[in-house]
């Protein structure tokens, strides 16, 4: 898996930076078929724009977006949102009773 942190019209410090690696790192414990994570941090007006975009196998693509005057704390915002995602995903690959027995009309006579 690769990680890959991008900034636009600026710069994060390296314990920032590293914090951002680790953290995207753990996405694996939730979602073991992610093949890439791709962190965008643009600064404009005194504000950090976070965009995380998570590619994994069979085209399941997650997204997440967020904003903050902390590059960190947008950062951590966003993860939260692309975590549920996956989350929400998973529940519904591995929910084996959707046609639950209760909905299903009984057989006349």
């Amino acid at each position: 898996m690769h990680v890959e942190i991008t900034c636009r019209h600026g710069h994060v410090k390296d314990d920032v930076r590293n914090h951002m690696a680790e953290k995207a790192e753990n996405l694996l414990t939730y979602f073991e078929r992610i093949t890439a994570i791709n962190v965008v941090v643009s600064f404009e007006n005194n504000h950090a724009k976070v965009e995380i975009l998570v590619d994994a196998e069979h085209k399941h693509d997650f997204v997440a977006h967020d904003e903050d005057n902390q590059a960190q704390v947008a950062f951590d915002r966003a993860l939260y949102k692309v975590e549920q995602q996956i989350h929400k995903y998973k529940e519904k690959v591995q929910n084996h009773h959707r046609h639950d027995a209760s909905k299903v009309p009984a057989e006349s006579e």
